[in-house]
């Protein structure tokens, strides 16, 4: 499997990881300009954004939770030549629900549908995750 193919997900990822950033801080500025909120009140790190900057925010911050799961096991896996069909197509999987967690963070925030998506994506990462291990284990 070449490196680009493994590596297309990851970047997929960290650019919507990047746009939800932007977007974050685009909703925390045009919270601060129309005066829903004022840099004294979030100064230390206070939960005092207005609904849709706190919404962003918490879609970004999530972004460094399972994901973590996902980036170090492509990092293991690219170096010890652990990576196939499986694991990109199952990386494209994990990607697509992240994507589709993040669209239903940012828009509805249904929080039951939200969980559900959240846990269709633990599980596929920890199918990558039992499916590496095993390529690890059984020297396949």
């Amino acid at each position: 499997m070449s490196v680009q193919m493994v590596l297309l997900p990851v970047f997929v990822l960290i650019g919507l990881t990047f746009a939800l950033l932007l977007g974050m801080a685009s909703a925390r500025t045009r919270a601060v300009t129309a005066r829903e909120t004022s840099l004294k009140d979030i100064a230390l790190g206070q939960p005092n954004w207005p609904v849709r900057a706190t919404q962003i925010g918490n879609c970004f911050a999530n972004q460094f939770e399972i994901p973590v799961l996902f980036y170090a096991l492509i990092a293991l896996a690219l170096p010890l030549h652990k990576t196939d069909l499986v694991i990109v197509l199952l990386s494209w999987v994990f990607v697509v629900i992240r994507f589709a967690h993040a669209g239903i963070f940012v828009t509805s925030n249904d929080v039951r549908s939200r969980s559900l998506v959240w846990f269709a994506g633990v599980l596929v990462l920890f199918a990558m995750w039992l499916y590496f291990a095993l390529k690890i284990l059984l020297l396949i």
